[in-house]
């Protein structure tokens, strides 16, 4: 009988450690900031839409009418190596757009059996047209559910 209840006992140790809490926050987005030619932040100025291209499928809208930010969050492609988005940048009468490739490398978190599968991202590149561009670059390289991270540094050319 001590034996039947240890065995009990120790079965739902067990059991109640095997729980484990899934992220509430389970995004894993890009987030990118706005700076000036002097490398000082900045807002902007014109409205942005971005466009992710989807193979054989039509384009989806990611960002819609962003004015007056500092910086934006966009989701990521799970399992391409590179993805290309569209940078539409209007500011009546001008516009102007901009088609910007990020390669990275697909890294598979697992937390639990009970969670839904994601997908952290290493950038390896960013590159991009550069009609209202003058560039991107790679401030920080590992995109996971840290939300604080700015990841890209977007410098939009002065148009005025």
């Amino acid at each position: 009988m001590r034996k039947l209840t240890a065995y009990l006992v120790g079965m739902l140790a067990l059991c109640a450690c095997s729980s484990i809490d899934c992220p509430v926050q389970h995004t894993v987005q890009s987030y990118y900031a706005i700076y000036d030619s002097n490398q000082k932040a900045d807002t902007l100025r014109d409205t942005l839409y971005v466009f992710a291209h989807r193979t054989k499928r039509s384009d989806t809208l990611l960002l819609n009418g962003a004015t007056n930010k500092t910086a934006f969050s966009l989701p990521v492609s799970h399992t391409n190596p590179e993805d290309t988005l569209f940078f539409f940048f209007r500011n009546l009468p001008w516009q102007a757009v901009d088609t910007v490739w990020l390669k990275k490398e697909n890294i598979p978190h697992f937390e639990s059996v009970d969670c839904s599968a994601s997908y952290f991202h290493r950038i390896t590149a960013i590159r991009s047209t550069h009609n209202a561009i003058d560039s991107i670059t790679i401030n920080n390289s590992m995109i996971d559910y840290d939300n604080q991270r700015i990841h890209f540094h977007l410098y939009p050319k002065d148009h005025d």
